[in-house]
């Protein structure tokens, strides 16, 4: 029995940290306050150490904010539906 102890209490304390690990993540999902801190370590490293992946992200974001093209002014395509 004293031959198996550290490693059960090697077992214990791994299985305590995972619980933790595991009450800590579903906290923060809950709350939602994983968002903003995470993404800003996150764009910090891709900044540090990849920085054609970081023009990348940059990009894509400018992109996602565009605005879909609207219609013509004069309403030719929907016209030219309407007629089809």
């Amino acid at each position: 029995m004293h031959a198996l102890f550290p490693y059960l209490a090697l077992l214990g304390f791994l299985a305590a940290v995972l619980g933790f690990f595991t009450w800590l993540s579903r906290r923060i999902r809950r709350r939602g306050t994983a968002g903003g801190g995470m993404s800003g370590a996150l764009a910090a490293y891709e900044e540090a150490f990849r920085t054609t992946s970081h023009a990348s992200h940059h990009e894509i974001r400018v992109q996602a904010r565009r605005k879909a093209p609207t219609d013509s002014p004069d309403g030719w395509r929907r016209r030219r539906r309407g007629k089809g």
